[in-house]
């Protein structure tokens, strides 16, 4: 029997009044359009303009000021999932957590399209006694990486070091760092991009700078400069889907291999560094972003736990012609 889920509550600001009712919630909470008007159509969400009752809105309705949102969301339903004995990189575990180092090309948890194969398949096999915290669809699972993103994960293995790492995660407490390469040259370096992050109205398999998102913050360094590209060190200190990505593109400076948000990027390199640009593109495997650092307290001790992956090596090799060339 499934847990009833606390409703989201949210209010509306002046500063993001104005969108469609499914707009806005989409963006606050990270969710499709679709997947909004589903909880519309089952009475999962609930408006109250200032000084009014609660009432069911209609998709269609303009957000104002002063408007307070409750949404519910159920719990995954339960399904099926296959144990699979696939390679799994673990570098570090006890019998509160594992550490993973995941491969590239890997979805972390079964989704439409991609029932087995996963992170979570491989964990079933490797690891005992995952959390189910959040359903089976996702067990263990604190955090997320993209499919063609590799390095480090931390899982639960208990249901109390999932609510204490997930808390951890929304406290901030979690460091992140990614190396990524990009396209050209920071104007500024280093540099802190705070801005909202949603689904693209345009195209809701992708993410997007929007206003009425919510907030993403990321900080980048240059740690090696290529010809006309830059290795740099990335900090999280937010986890929104396609941060890295979405800020990189959004300053002019995509993702090296990000076939989403910048696709064919090198073309729109002129000058002697063209057909440099060119051969990096060749060369690049996928999207050059790889999650190389972790530190988090432990839940069960409160000891400051530190790991680090060195990059992949479809990724170290690109490195080393990049900044040789």
């Amino acid at each position: 029997m499934s847990v009833p889920q606390s409703p989201e509550r949210l209010t509306v600001t002046a500063a993001d009044a104005g969108p469609r009712l499914d707009a806005w919630v989409a963006a606050r909470l990270d969710l499709s359009r679709t997947r909004v008007h589903k909880l519309l159509g089952a009475g999962m969400i609930r408006a109250r303009p200032p000084g009014r009752e609660w009432r069911t809105p209609r998709k269609s309705d303009a957000v104002a000021e002063g408007w307070e949102i409750e949404v519910t969301i159920p719990p995954p339903v339960p399904v099926d999932i296959v144990a699979q004995d696939l390679p799994l990189a673990i570098v570090y575990q006890d019998s509160e957590l594992a550490v993973v180092d995941k491969a590239a090309g890997m979805v972390v948890h079964p989704a439409p399209g991609h029932r087995d194969g996963t992170l979570v398949n491989a964990l079933l096999h490797h690891v005992r006694d995952l959390s189910g915290v959040g359903g089976r669809l996702r067990p263990g699972i604190v955090h997320r990486l993209d499919r063609d993103t590799s390095g480090l994960l931390v899982v639960a293995k208990t249901d109390r070091a999932h609510r204490a790492l997930s808390a951890a995660l929304q406290r901030r407490e979690v460091k992140r760092l990614y190396l990524a390469a990009s396209w050209g040259h920071l104007a500024e370096a280093p540099v802190t991009v705070d801005r909202p992050i949603g689904r693209d109205p345009r195209d809701r398999k992708r993410m997007a700078v929007v206003e009425g998102g919510r907030r993403a913050l990321t900080r980048f360094r240059v740690r090696e400069q290529w010809r006309a590209a830059e290795l740099l060190d990335v900090a999280l200190r937010t986890g929104r889907t396609h941060q890295i990505r979405v800020h990189l593109a959004s300053l002019g400076h995509p993702v090296v291999g990000d076939a989403l948000y910048g696709a064919g990027r090198e073309r729109g390199i002129s000058g002697p560094a063209r057909e440099w640009a060119r051969q990096l593109a060749a060369r690049v495997p996928r999207q050059f972003l790889h999650a190389a650092r972790l530190a988090f307290d432990h839940p069960e001790t409160g000891r400051r736990m530190r790991f680090e992956a060195p990059l992949s090596p479809d990724l170290a090799e690109v490195a080393a012609w990049a900044a040789k060339i």
